[in-house]
């Protein structure tokens, strides 16, 4: 890793590993980003106690800037380590479907107590708690999906629509976000898509997305 250039850190969801951001880590590659995969626990740690162990893991990292790739849950965590710790290194966020509102689904599942323990505490924890809004000198961009095929329409039969099938377009509005698009995918595809990777590259070195390309 050439420690001249800026880092970017994915980070994965709700129930998985950092194996699961693999193809986003080689589209950026491909791209010319240094790109490495962080791996939590997303269910049994709070998202307080994954905050403080992302933080630490940035400050590991020799690079000049390092920017942060979240999807769902991993967005989250990304926000809440910045909130605690303005002083990480400075880099740029794209956030890819990331409940940052509220989650419908999420609440749906914390309604029954089998639910509520594979929800997991740090989604309990941000449901719970006030959102942090500002982000100084964090340039933030978010990315929802519009294909409304997805786990969460299983579990939330309800489901506001559009959304990515987990996490509705409402969902990821941001006020400090200083872009977005919404793309036709759904919440897992997200991490598959080559047109999803084209637009967080472009963002990460534009600070703005490739509205030219199309969206939805």
């Amino acid at each position: 890793m050439n420690a001249q250039r800026a880092t970017v850190v994915l980070v994965h969801g709700l129930w998985v590993r950092g194996a699961l951001m693999g193809l986003q880590r080689h589209y950026l590659a491909r791209a010319g980003f240094d790109a490495v995969s962080y791996s939590y626990p997303s269910v049994r740690l709070t998202l307080s106690e994954n905050a403080v162990r992302l933080a630490q893991f940035a400050r590991t990292l020799a690079a000049p800037r390092v920017h942060w790739v979240g999807h769902s849950l991993g967005g989250l965590v990304i926000l809440h380590a910045l909130e605690r710790e303005p002083a990480l290194p400075p880099g740029r966020v794209v956030l890819l479907g990331v409940p940052y509102r509220d989650s419908y689904a999420g609440r749906v599942l914390a309604g029954n107590t089998l639910g509520a323990r594979a929800l997991g505490r740090s989604m309990r924890e941000w449901l719970e708690s006030p959102k942090p809004a500002a982000f100084p000198g964090r340039e933030i961009g978010v990315i929802a999906g519009s294909v409304g095929v997805g786990l969460g329409r299983m579990v939330a039969r309800g489901l506001p629509q559009p959304s990515d099938g987990v996490v509705t377009v409402a969902e990821t509005e941001l006020e400090a976000a200083c872009d977005r698009i919404v793309l036709p995918v759904n919440h897992t595809g997200m991490l598959l898509s080559r047109r999803v990777a084209h637009q967080v590259g472009a963002f990460l070195r534009d600070g703005r997305f490739d509205h030219a390309a199309g969206h939805v």
